[in-house]
């Protein structure tokens, strides 16, 4: 059984262990050693990493009551060996873990619902429960999180015999066999946990809910905290001001200001589709009864293209095909016939001319990577 210093002291950072074996294996070398402070993955929370003897500690699992140390090259049976933490990565794992505990014991006691998924990725971490809560349920939440962060309880991590634990009421997703190793974060939350967590709640700084979303019976929230909080808060204010700058807005007005961005966009392209519509019209008229079309219009729409080739599909009294786009850009087309059936028609100029598209029997709208030239060679 290895000796886990991780859960005598989270905070540790270097430590000497013996070397009790070493065999390969298929992602690097298996080192055991008789103790450790590297967190194995489970309950969510990801490995650590760092290096033993100078070798890079690539993963960590649990097996058979042992931490098994998969690295990027070998160490010798028997020798003494120093190994270091990556803490900047501990540390935030456990900003993240410790503030997963806080929200789930807050929400555990207010709505009565669990956790029943928790997983920390690289960038965010989620939360799911088995209840669902509105909008108004998160506010809360984040601000009773927070408020708690911010008041610096201490964490208390207690061994308690089974006596003790019958009297006491905590969160488990499962039954434990042997020793039960409680969490508590008074006020907030009691539950049995074997990952790392900070000292005193202060030390998770911040928690951001970022979004939330119907999960089975109830919902997932993706969150981040700490230093991963801080980064988010900082990413969306060098955002906004962007946003500020270029609309000419205040801080907390760029929202309206998109808002109006947005309402002057939608009008003016009502005005141009009118034009468009005019011009269409005009180009309709000019090919009435022209049997079959080819026309190459500049800056179209796959929409005005659609819209185009209809028009002129009413009037021409034959196939329509409408390109626009760039020799060097390649074309987007839109190609109608009114009785008829375009699908083979469409299969070989895509292929001749390095094309995709498709649609209706009588419709086709698609891409070719062709110079004028030859889309024109082709139709001839």
């Amino acid at each position: 059984m290895t000796e886990k210093l991780y859960e005598q002291d989270a905070f540790l950072r270097d430590f000497e262990g013996a070397v009790l074996s070493c065999a390969q294996g298929k992602k690097g070398y298996d080192i055991v050693l008789d103790r450790t402070a590297f967190y194995p993955e489970g309950g969510g929370q990801p490995w650590d990493t760092g290096t033993l003897g100078g070798v890079e500690v690539l993963e960590v699992h649990s097996r058979d009551g042992e931490i098994v140390h998969t690295c990027g090259g070998p160490l010798e049976p028997g020798q003494t060996v120093s190994g270091s933490i990556h803490w900047e990565r501990r540390f935030d794992l456990m900003q993240q873990h410790s503030g997963e505990h806080i929200l789930s014991g807050l929400a555990h006691a207010r709505w009565g619902c669990d956790n029943v998924g928790f997983h920390m990725g690289a960038e965010l971490t989620t939360v799911d429960f088995n209840v669902e809560l509105t909008q108004e349920d998160l506010v809360w939440l984040e601000g009773e999180a927070n408020r708690y962060i911010w008041e610096n309880h201490p964490i208390q991590i207690t061994y308690p015999t089974r006596e003790e634990l019958s009297r006491i009421t905590y969160r488990s997703k499962k039954e434990i066999d042997g020793q039960v190793r409680l969490v508590a974060f008074p006020g907030a939350d009691w539950c049995a946990c074997c990952g790392t967590h900070v000292n005193a709640s202060g030390q998770v700084g911040l928690i951001k809910l970022l979004s939330v979303q119907k999960f089975r019976d109830g919902v997932r929230i993706e969150l981040v905290c700490g230093g991963r909080a801080a980064r988010y808060v900082n990413h969306i204010l060098a955002q906004n001001t962007q946003v500020s700058r270029l609309l000419s807005a205040k801080a907390f007005e760029t929202g309206a200001a998109v808002e109006r961005l947005l309402a002057e966009s939608e009008a003016l392209k009502s005005q141009v589709m009118s034009l468009e519509d005019r011009r269409f019209a005009a180009l309709a008229g000019e090919r009435a009864g022209a049997g079959d079309v080819l026309l190459f219009e500049d800056g179209l729409s796959p929409d005005g293209l659609r819209r185009l080739c209809d028009a002129i599909l009413h009037t021409c009294g034959g196939r329509c095909a409408c390109f626009s786009g760039t020799d060097g850009q390649g074309y987007k087309y839109a190609m109608g016939l009114l009785e008829g059936d375009l699908r083979e028609f469409n299969r070989s100029m895509t292929q001749a001319l390095n094309g995709r598209g498709g649609g209706k029997p009588n419709f086709v709208q698609g891409s070719v990577q062709a110079s004028r030239a030859e889309i024109e060679e082709f139709f001839s």
